[in-house]
């Protein structure tokens, strides 16, 4: 994955949420574009507390390990 995709799905208008899944097996949501924001090597995804609330948690994955970023729709 490279960071000008992952910038143009993030960017997309409307934005559609994103679901990024990981070489390792891990998958994380990005409901929100200011959830997520891309470093030199790497996209950086805050992450909610299970409740939906805001937390200080963020996750660091690498462009080199994202196996795979798909649109969701969320009810």
């Amino acid at each position: 994955m490279t960071k000008d995709t992952l910038r143009t799905m993030l960017t997309r208008q409307p934005f559609e949420p994103l679901r990024v899944k990981m070489s390792s097996g891990e998958v994380f949501e990005i409901k929100y574009p200011k959830m997520a924001m891309l470093t030199k090597s790497g996209l950086v995804i805050t992450l909610p507390e299970p409740d939906g609330s805001p937390s200080d948690r963020v996750e660091y994955c690498s462009y080199l390990h994202i196996a795979g970023v798909e649109t969701v729709a969320f009810a």
